[in-house]
């Protein structure tokens, strides 16, 4: 078998299983959530296992949509007088043996896909649905994420998460929520929703907290693609959106030079900026420059303007930590997580020292939430290096090899067990 099979295989279907729960959300109405999950979830089963046999199909999304569309119109049939399917106004059309198939293949027009995404994303945020709820099951449907790569995010257990999206998939089959775009100025309070949504996703590509590969380059294209959609969109174009497609292009621009051809993690001081992508940079300034417009302030502006000062300078050395570490006080202030207050502190040791750093984890009242994440005991660990208490800081390294499943993560862990290097 190919090598490069599974990963192009779990592309696909990273790409499209969002797509098709949107197409069959909207034909089956939001109640029916979790059927049309099941039925692209049997979509790409059977996929699987004819690729397997027979090879990768020359047009992939085409071959997916078609088994998804029959299936989807079996089952429509077969429970049409059992289940109530569809909104108000295409129930009956539905329902009727005459006019199920001429309506179900108008509802599935191929080119009615990227609207359906967008109004699922907005489905999803519906405002009687607590916001951490809203991200989850945009995570879940729109975006492919497994359970386990939720939980990561949310840095919570997975039952945790498999109750939460119990929860909001009941609201939807109880309520029979529409799939519709909010009307007005009411679409704007869960923009914020999906943006978070697409953030973790990027998140997830960007620094795989659930895969043996650190950068997951179809996570980081489908993070994009789904910024791109609210772009597309006069309703969604607002100034968040397009400060966080800039912060999406300046992170992207430097993932070739993160890795060596082994697949080792190279750090910031030895990346080799000529590896960074130009043309990405270029299109982050130009949607940062155009984040600058209105009168608003989001933490995709502060986190972009950060990746800005990164990606602006001639070298490690020459890097404006001044400006960083006020944009991450700024951004502390606006949104303080604990993860915010990690790469806070990673600067502050980088300006004032390993004690400085020390005392800027010690004060954070959230800091038992870091318990079990691996940047914080890998943090913890630098610092005691650099103080000279070799034997706390292995003790965090330690630690932090324990709670990574990246392997990468865990050779880096390893060298910083020799001695120090920087974060």
């Amino acid at each position: 078998m190919d090598p490069h099979f599974h990963t192009t295989v779990q592309h696909l279907f990273r790409h499209q299983s969002g797509k098709l729960v949107a197409v069959l959300t909207r034909i089956f109405g939001v109640h029916n959530l979790q059927l049309a999950e099941d039925v692209v979830q049997d979509s790409l089963l059977v996929a699987l296992e004819q690729w397997k046999i027979k090879g990768i199909p020359a047009n992939p999304e085409g071959w997916l949509f078609m088994v998804a569309k029959n299936k989807a119109l079996n089952l429509l049939k077969k429970q049409r007088s059992s289940i109530a399917f569809g909104d108000a106004q295409t129930q009956a059309l539905l329902q009727s043996g005459y006019t199920v198939e001429t309506t179900f293949r108008q509802l599935a027009e191929e080119e009615l896909i990227k609207d359906d995404q967008l109004r699922m994303m907005f489905a999803c945020c519906h405002p009687g649905v607590a916001e951490e709820n809203q991200i989850t099951l945009i995570l879940k449907t729109l975006c492919g994420f497994s359970t386990a790569e939720i939980a990561r995010a949310f840095l919570q257990p997975e039952d945790t998460i498999s109750k939460r999206l119990y929860r909001t998939k009941e609201f939807f089959r109880q309520n029979k929520i529409p799939m519709e775009l909010p009307p007005g100025e009411s679409i704007k309070p869960r923009i914020e929703a999906v943006l978070s949504a697409i953030y973790l996703l990027f998140n997830e590509g960007y620094n795989s907290t659930h895969s043996e590969d650190l950068i997951r380059r179809d996570v980081l294209e489908e993070a994009r693609l789904l910024t791109l959609l609210l772009i597309a969109n006069e309703h969604t174009r607002e100034p968040a959106v397009y400060a966080l497609l800039a912060l999406i292009c300046f992170h992207t621009a430097r993932s070739d030079s993160r890795l060596s051809p082994a697949g080792e993690i190279i750090l910031l001081p030895d990346q080799d900026r000529k590896q960074w992508n130009a043309g990405l940079i270029q299109q982050g300034t130009y949607y940062l420059n155009r984040a600058s417009y209105g009168p608003s302030m989001s933490r995709y502006h502060l986190e972009a303007a950060i990746a800005h000062e990164h990606c602006s300078a001639a070298s490690f050395e020459t890097t404006n930590w001044g400006n960083i570490l006020r944009y991450y006080t700024w951004l502390y202030a606006l949104v303080p997580s604990p993860v915010t207050a990690l790469n806070k502190a990673i600067v502050v040791m980088q300006l004032e020292g390993p004690q400085a750093a020390l005392l800027e984890l010690e004060t954070l009242p959230s800091k038992t939430r870091l318990a079990d994440y691996y940047i914080y005991h890998s943090l913890l660990g630098e610092i005691q290096s650099r103080l000279g208490d070799r034997v706390g800081a292995n003790q965090h390294f330690t630690r932090a090899m324990q709670l990574t499943r990246s392997e990468a993560e865990r050779k880096v862990l390893e060298k910083k067990m020799l001695g120090p290097t920087l974060l």
